[in-house]
């Protein structure tokens, strides 16, 4: 299940190239970040506790893009 949201946040931020990019912004090796989505290892609490704050932070910059568009 983990992986399975792991992949799913991923995606939903940066993309089918996600795992590096996440990777990057959640300072681990890109390695790590393959183990967790492999069920290899558990993803850390404090892991999703980041993930959070950049779907957060992802959300807030689509809304004042989505405010900037016409119509």
């Amino acid at each position: 299940m983990s992986a399975d949201l792991l992949r799913e946040a991923g995606e939903a931020l940066y993309g089918p190239r996600w795992q590096g990019e996440i990777a990057r912004d959640l300072n681990v090796a890109s390695r790590t970040v393959r183990r967790w989505a492999a069920d290899a290892y558990p993803v850390p609490l404090a892991v999703w506790t980041e993930i959070r704050m950049l779907l957060a932070q992802r959300r807030d910059q689509l809304a004042v893009l989505r405010k900037k568009l016409p119509g």
